[in-house]
């Protein structure tokens, strides 16, 4: 019997499937089923009856109410996409910027690189639904107001002083609003800091060598080695802060609210598979968008 012979596609291959393994059986055997009964949910009305919770079909009134008759869905769903939109952008290049610069060598670096994770641990788990991350925002956000900082008054003499340069309104109005969110902003990119450090961090140092010796200056290194190079951690940085964006937007509080306060569990199933729709629909686009402009090195 002849073996069989891995290639290197191959061997790739089959560590692709085995990376994905662990994450396919979980989905199969704790996610799957639960999803097939949300959708069930989403067409029926929950009533309790004596026999314990009953399902009345309803076909698709539960998605005609949500789209038709109630009062926030659709304002809650349109804010939720538009506040994407605004923050991906600035997430992804503070990421991409702070990861450039805490790769390079200088003392402290570890605590710098400590400094900029210490909110993603401030705000997640048990210390967050202690409420210590709303503490720590609004103890930051009212230093910066006394010490004259990023809030207030900052924030309008930046944009006089943008406006001075001759920079068109709508960008001036979308950097000053990113400098008095500049909290929320740190505290939603530690974990691409780290994905982006880890991709700086694999670059081959030849490639710079080279580069230095043909005379490039480190502003072509950036956008002719590190950016074409980063491009593929864009993506995944791009999906996961999208994921991320949206499970911590207004309507994860308004499916929360209208299962478990007001226990219309078939209307809130309906609501969240509208929600999965929008987000499958927008990963797609841009994962398709990015994905042709990400350049794969084979060293």
């Amino acid at each position: 019997m002849r073996l069989l012979r891995f290639t290197l596609p191959r061997k790739r291959a089959l560590m692709g499937v085995l990376f994905t393994l662990p994450w396919l059986i979980g989905f199969i055997f704790l996610f799957a089923v639960p999803l097939m009964q949300s959708f069930q949910f989403s067409l029926h009305e929950l009533k309790l009856g004596e026999s314990g919770l009953e399902l009345e079909y309803l076909g698709w009134e539960n998605y005609k109410h949500a789209f038709y008759v109630h009062a926030a869905f659709n304002r809650v769903l349109t804010e939720s996409v538009i506040g994407m939109a605004v923050n991906v952008p600035l997430i992804i290049f503070f990421s991409l910027f702070i990861a450039t610069v805490l790769n390079q060598r200088f003392r402290g670096r570890s605590i710098a690189r400590m400094i900029f994770f210490l909110p993603v641990i401030v705000s997640a788990g048990v210390i967050s639904s202690l409420g210590w991350a709303d503490y720590m925002s609004q103890a930051i956000g009212q230093t910066l107001a006394e010490g004259g900082g990023f809030s207030g008054l900052g924030s309008f003499e930046l944009k006089g002083f943008l406006y001075d340069m001759g920079m068109n309104r709508g960008l001036v109005n979308y950097l000053a609003d990113a400098v008095e969110r500049i909290y929320d902003i740190i505290s939603s990119s530690g974990v691409q800091i780290i994905i982006f450090l880890a991709g700086l961090q694999s670059i081959p140092p030849s490639l710079y060598e080279a580069s230095r010796i043909e005379g490039a200056t480190g502003y072509e290194n950036f956008w002719k080695i590190t950016f074409p190079m980063m491009t593929p951690l864009i993506l995944t940085n791009v999906i996961y802060t999208i994921i991320d964006s949206f499970l911590n937007s207004q309507m994860a509080g308004l499916l929360k609210e209208t299962s478990f306060k007001l226990f219309d569990f078939g209307l809130s199933a309906a609501m969240s598979w509208i929600y999965f729709g929008v987000i499958l629909v927008l990963l797609g686009l841009f994962a398709a968008v990015i994905s042709r402009r990400a350049f794969y090195y084979d060293s």
